[in-house]
């Protein structure tokens, strides 16, 4: 999913600082979730920064470059066995 925009960020944080409204009433007006709102606020007074987290996923290689060539070297010349004995073997 991708982030939130940091416009909004900021209309969620005004919007809060100027009490137009509770958490909840601002979720419903944002059209985002409570749970969104707790912790941009929480971020917000923890660092005083709106912008989005930056997003880490999965686990890193495993491999390094030098392994991963000899992987795709494989899985060619695997293939093209695969397509040898399809055409000429019956």
């Amino acid at each position: 999913m991708k982030a939130y925009s940091t416009d909004l960020r900021q209309k969620v944080i005004d919007a809060y600082e100027n009490q137009e409204g509770s958490q909840r009433n601002l979720a419903k007006r944002f059209s985002v979730s409570l749970t969104f709102i707790q912790k941009l606020l929480k971020q917000y007074r923890n660092s005083k920064t709106i912008e989005p987290k930056a997003h880490i996923c999965g686990n890193t290689a495993k491999l390094n470059s030098e392994q991963m060539a000899l992987v795709a070297a494989l899985v060619e010349i695997q293939l093209r066995t695969a397509i040898f004995r399809l055409l000429f073997t019956s």
